[in-house]
């Protein structure tokens, strides 16, 4: 039986509460949930339909669109997925009888492996970084806590000195769903931390913005934006022709451990990953790493 109708912000803020108090999501993904679902509704705006009307038939129509948009297969399939969520979350609450995502399709995605960097590479953007300017030494700690730690770029902007065991080698990590996790920190991180809280020492911080690690010029804690501008420019200076952003120190992370012979299962805990098939889509061998290893340890070949 159908709910009495509510108006259309109505049931979206009850929606995102759900998302919010009951499936914990950070406000990153909530923020991604309500702009995905907001193309549907300029969809049944546009056509002329309630959102709780909408059947299969719309919804096919609805994908269509998207592609038409330019929109690509992999961000079609989370705007996809962000609609199933919804209409699951109607279907609960009583506001629908029938799911009509039950047999929506998603496009399909083919395999997609981001930019890797080797430490050669992170040792060239790191060189290449001007130490006399003042966020010098900062962009330095960033750019290998982020390639020693692995940690999301959400989770480095949030990072706090009350997350920090330095003298026992590890971080307090703040994942999604705000799961906590213990991450260990590479020596040469810590010590680019260390020369780090030297200059901020000597800055003047926000109130309120005392327990970040990393803060701008002001004194405030920085943003994502921030340090995808710092990151891909640090790179161009470097000479690094990659298009990379600060995923791709995360996955050269969890590259790097796979290559140097880690468990699938470590990887995935240090990354926060809930799913072990998340983890193998971050991490790869190379071919070329692969042939070697076959050639090296196969009994047909030794």
């Amino acid at each position: 039986m159908k709910k009495e109708t509510n108006p259309d912000k109505d049931i979206i803020r009850r929606y995102v509460r759900y998302l919010k108090l009951e499936r914990n999501y950070s406000p990153n993904t909530l923020e991604a949930y309500q702009r995905d679902l907001g193309h549907l509704l300029d969809y049944c705006r546009s056509e002329g339909v309630e959102p709780l009307n909408v059947q299969l038939e719309h919804l096919q129509h609805f994908a269509a669109t998207l592609h038409e948009l330019g929109i690509g297969p992999r961000s079609q399939a989370r705007i996809l997925s962000g609609i199933r969520s919804f209409y699951r979350f109607l279907q609960l609450e009583d506001y629908i009888a029938d799911d009509p995502t039950e047999l929506l399709e998603s496009p399909h995605l083919g395999e997609h492996l981001p930019e890797v960097l080797s430490t050669a590479e992170v040792d060239q953007i790191e060189t290449s970084i001007d130490l006399s300017k003042w966020e010098g030494q900062r962009n330095c700690a960033i750019i290998e806590v982020l390639f020693s730690c692995g940690l999301r770029v959400s989770e480095l902007v949030t990072l706090k000195m009350s997350d920090l065991f330095l003298n026992d080698g590890y971080l307090r990590i703040f994942g999604k769903g705000s799961k906590e996790r213990l991450v260990p920190i590479s020596k040469r991180a810590i010590h680019e931390l260390e020369l780090w809280f030297i200059d901020r020492k000597r800055m003047k911080i926000k109130p309120g913005e005392e327990d970040f690690v990393f803060l701008n010029r002001r004194g405030a804690h920085l943003t994502r934006v921030m340090i995808f501008i710092m990151l891909r420019q640090q790179a161009e200076i470097a000479g690094i022709k990659k298009v990379i952003s600060p995923h791709t120190l995360r996955h050269s992370f969890a590259t790097a451990l796979l290559e140097g012979g880690a468990d699938l299962r470590v990887i995935q805990a240090m990354l926060g990953h809930e799913s072990i098939s998340t983890t193998e889509i971050y991490t790869h061998i190379d071919t070329t790493a692969l042939r070697e290893a076959i050639l090296r340890h196969h009994p047909r070949n030794i």
